[in-house]
């Protein structure tokens, strides 16, 4: 007990019951205040930020002396020696540049962008008001490497360096520490439930692997959203956006984006604050009748069209195969007539946000007690396997947390409901199946085809007769019939019969860390630590668990050491040393280490390089995912999952006629245990010949790996900032889908019933979830320049090169989904004030053409310019700013993924108040 106590005393030894009151202002040179400046204690992570008039106040236990930074992009860093208690101390900030700004992401720790020991983008408020985009979210594709892949208004997909899709679990999102991606998913889905624009503070960005500091999730990179603590930030803030999206597959429709703040420090002790977030649009409609299945088909000329944006017509045979094999039918796939997409959505994009915190400072100091609950629902479209309408999902978060400048331990649950969300695909191929089976329909296709033939007909003419036939009486869009086959598809979770998801699965997340560099000048040391339990519960819709929640848990620990050495007046050597170990029930652990070195010559230039591992777990879609898209089946590659997927199939007329019985079940172990790659089973149908057939039979999966090197430099060149990054990476048991076909009769290999099999098309086409066999690499660079031209004119620019090193040739049937321009260019111009209070900002983008790659389809994504535009105007009486923008300002839209709509444009007024 005594030695207990020892130790928890050695943990609190940064509580102190006596408190230091810090107050005063921060203006630039010209005696304007600059609101939104960060004041911070050097040497710790306690600060505040000043208000829209400049002033700031700080508590804190420390003793003086020490040291207070005030700091704000744009401007040069400015330390004041704080030698009294209840000091009033004043700033005066010249302008500098945004190296100077403070980040913690990048080490844990508090310092400045200039001497990180690797590569850190970051928003803060001045570039949130300055922005030319809709809101903060959507700029972070301004920033320098970032791709913003837009999935719909609602929903878009942040990724750094390649290997990006919507499902981006590579990619973490953290809001104020919390992760906020969906239980359900596995990956954040945008700012659709994160912060309002009235409560964020500050956005940080660490563009690849992360994994030494955060864990396995911190792949490709990390996001750190900070809101406003209200001890620091009290007041009503609020944002009024009005304006339209216009596109022309969906026309002009209105736009309304409305965020509230409201925080009130009660006392020194007790502080809290209400946040509302409210945004209704209608999205980017997605309405391409492209044939996936045939170069220029339509579904006049290709009796398998499977139109992009058409759903439904998925569902096909072969009508030989189908007709046991009489040699008047003509040895094709046809498929069913699907839908419109625009007639399975009313593609209403909405999200309803709040959240809510109390904080308790019991000693008056920088300890801290808070609890902080959020909850947000909406509809958006997902794009995964297929199409999904996302309607009314909710998710919520509560959070406990402790901290104090030395250390944290937080607590917190993320669950979600997926409210009347469907799958569009399978909701049209139910409606379809309520009006006739497709049994029945291709009976009707074949007799009447057959009839047609032996009339005279052409080929062509008896196609024509044969659909004309098979749809007689088929439910048209917005009949009754058609309506009433909706709502029962999309009311019925059972996905044999319905298309409708439930989910309510959660996650626990515990994680902790303490800095020890108030105990000793050696070096700055952090241990630190993390547990997380999943509860997948989606009813059988998603997962394998329609006998109750899934569970499972990993947990990771680490450490970092990180030294400053002063070599001389003129050399200053940053080295930063970190490993971490995690766990995962199903795994093997793995330590992920990390070593860094900064080197800064004369205070203006700063060379750095690291070299780390990481690694990615598999996802719990990679492990107990089992849902059938209706062109394939997923199941996920867990052990115990592989049996709890079971389906029973109708055996073709053909194969009976070799003995096999009218019905067969089959598990999804047989994906795994016996399977031809599809490809080869595809071509081997087409062509009758079993020697191009290839075994797959798929390991199951086990985590990724990775090893990234980088080099960096950062330096000011009187008027001009340069930041450039330059890495390599190379993956092990890259984790990917593959797809498979299972015969449903006969063992691969035996080139005899499993062929058989494969040219009756009895098979199941699985997608299965396994680690390539060659090492998968890839590498790029960035360089950002920064400078002021006729004296106050804010001129950017950056460049980004990403290129993905794999033999395709090699591995024909292994996907990356890299899906990152190789040539990517940004730019930036414009002037905070250009005339007193008043402001402008234009950016452009470029992104060079490039192949997408996902379950829901491949193809080229075409080179895209984009033009956004705004003008702002700050009136300090209102304590106001007010905004007129446009994105996309040319007009010409175009899209940054496979199979999405095309992204339009936005024309927008705003009016925010009291958020500086």
């Amino acid at each position: 007990m005594k030695t207990f106590f020892s130790v928890l005393l050695l943990f609190l030894f940064g509580l102190s019951y006596s408190q230091t009151t810090i107050s005063g202002t921060v203006i630039d040179d010209s005696g304007q205040p600059i609101p939104g400046a960060n004041i911070i204690v050097i040497g710790t992570s306690t600060g505040t930020v000043t208000d829209f008039d400049g002033n700031f106040t700080l508590n804190i236990t420390q003793e003086p002396p020490f040291d207070l930074q005030a700091s704000s992009v744009g401007f040069e860093t400015v330390v004041e020696r704080i030698t009294s208690k209840n000091q009033t101390v004043n700033f005066i900030l010249k302008e500098g540049t945004s190296l100077d700004e403070v980040v913690i992401s990048a080490s844990r720790t508090p310092e400045r962008i200039f001497e990180s020991p690797v590569t850190v983008e970051r928003i803060g408020l001045r570039e949130i008001k300055n922005t030319a985009s809709v809101d903060f979210y959507d700029g972070l594709e301004n920033l320098k490497g970032v791709d913003v892949n837009t999935n719909s208004l609602t929903f878009k997909s942040v990724n750094t360096r390649g290997f990006a899709t919507f499902a981006n679990n590579r990619f973490m999102q953290l809001v104020d520490g919390m992760d906020n991606s969906t239980p359900a998913l596995n990956f954040p889905i945008g700012n659709l439930v994160g912060l309002v624009e009235t409560d964020v503070l500050s956005v940080e960005l660490l563009p690849g692997a992360s994994s030494a500091l955060y864990g396995a999730n911190a792949f490709n990179g990390i996001l750190f959203m900070q809101s406003k603590n209200p001890f620091d930030h009290p007041g009503i803030r609020t944002s009024i956006k009005r304006g339209i999206t216009s596109q022309k597959a969906a026309g002009d429709n209105a736009y309304t984006d409305v965020s509230f703040t409201a925080g009130h420090k009660f006392s020194n002790k007790f502080a809290g604050k209400v946040n509302f977030g409210y945004l209704k649009g209608t999205d980017w409609a997605a309405n391409s009748e492209v044939d996936k299945n045939m170069l220029g088909g339509t579904r006049a000329t290709n009796v398998n069209y499977n139109g992009i944006n058409v759903y439904g017509d998925i569902v096909f045979t072969n009508i030989r195969a189908a007709s046991g094999g009489l040699g008047i039918v003509p040895n094709v796939n046809v498929s069913r007539t699907g839908y419109n997409e625009r007639d399975l959505t009313d593609y209403n994009a909405e999200s309803i946000k709040a959240d809510w915190g109390l904080y308790y400072r019991p000693f008056e100091n920088d300890f801290e007690i808070s609890y902080v609950g959020k909850v947000g629902t909406g509809s958006t479209i997902y794009q995964g396997t297929n199409r999904y309408y996302l309607d009314g999902f909710f998710q919520e978060q509560h959070k406990l947390e402790i901290k104090n400048n030395n250390f944290f331990l937080r607590g917190y649950i993320v669950g979600d409901k997926a409210g009347k969300s469907y799958d569009m695909e399978a909701t049209a191929i139910q409606i379809n199946r309520t009006w006739k089976s497709d049994t029945q329909w291709f009976r009707d296709y074949i007799s009447t085809y057959v009839g047609a033939s032996i009339g005279g007909a052409t080929e062509a003419q008896s196609h024509a007769a044969a659909r004309l036939a098979a749809e007689n009486g088929r439910f048209e869009p917005g009949s009754p019939e058609f309506i009433a086959a909706f709502n029962k598809s999309i009311n019925d979770p059972n996905l044999v019969t319905g298309s409708k998801f439930q989910d309510a699965s959660k996650y626990y997340h515990a994680d902790g860390n303490y800095n020890f560099s108030h105990l000793t000048d050696i070096a700055e040391i952090q241990i630190g630590g993390s547990y997380r339990q999943y509860s997948l519960n989606s009813f059988g819709t998603i997962y394998t668990d329609n006998n109750g929640p899934i569970d499972y848990s990993e947990f990771g620990v680490y450490t970092q050491i990180q030294k400053n050495l002063e070599l001389n007046d003129a050399l200053d050597l940053k080295l930063t040393g970190s490993i971490r170990y995690d766990k995962s029930e199903f795994f093997d652990g793995f330590f992920s280490p990390r070593i860094s070195a900064g080197l800064t010559v004369n205070k203006n230039h700063n060379f750095r390089a690291s070299i780390q591992t990481g690694f990615r777990n598999p996802t719990t879609q990679d492990l107990f995912i089992g849902l059938d898209t209706g062109a394939y089946v997923l199941v996920g590659s867990a052990p115990d999952n592989l049996d709890r997927f079971s389906r029973t199939y109708d055996i073709s007329a053909s194969g009976q006629l070799l003995g096999q019985p009218a019905t067969i079940t089959q598990t999804g172990r047989a994906a795994y245990t016996n399977s031809y790659t599809a490809t080869s089973a595809l071509a081997a149908a087409e062509t009758g010949n079993a020697a191009l057939l290839q075994i797959a039979n798929p390991d199951l999966i086990k985590p990724e790996q990775i090893t990234t090197s980088e080099i960096g430099y950062r330096g000011k060149y009187s008027n001009l900032i340069v930041d450039f990054s330059a890495y390599y990476n190379k993956y092990k048991d890259f984790i990917s889908q593959g797809r498979v076909i299972s015969p449903l009769y006969g063992t691969v290999g035996d080139n005899s019933l499993s062929f058989e099999a494969v040219k009756n098309r009895d098979y199941q086409i699985y997608g299965s979830y396994t680690n390539a066999e060659a090492d998968v690499k890839s590498y790029g660079a960035s360089i950002g320049l920064s400078t002021k031209i006729f004296n106050d004119f804010d001129l950017s620019g950056s460049y980004t090169y990403a290129k993905l090193d794999f033999d395709q040739a090699k591995y024909p049937s292994f996907v990356t989904n890299f899906n990152t321009p190789e040539h990517k260019f940004k730019a930036s111009f414009g002037n905070t004030e250009l005339f007193k209070n008043f402001g402008f900002n234009v950016s452009y983008r470029f992104s060079d053409d490039y192949f997408w790659e996902g379950t829901f389809g491949d193809g080229v994504v075409p080179e895209f310019h984009v033009v956004d535009a705004q003008i702002n105007l700050v009136v300090p009486s209102l304590k106001s700013i007010f905004k007129v923008g446009a994105t996309n300002l040319g007009g010409k839209e175009y899209y940054t993924a496979f199979g999405t709509g095309f992204i339009g444009s936005m024309y927008y007024a705003s009016w925010t108040i009291n958020n500086l």
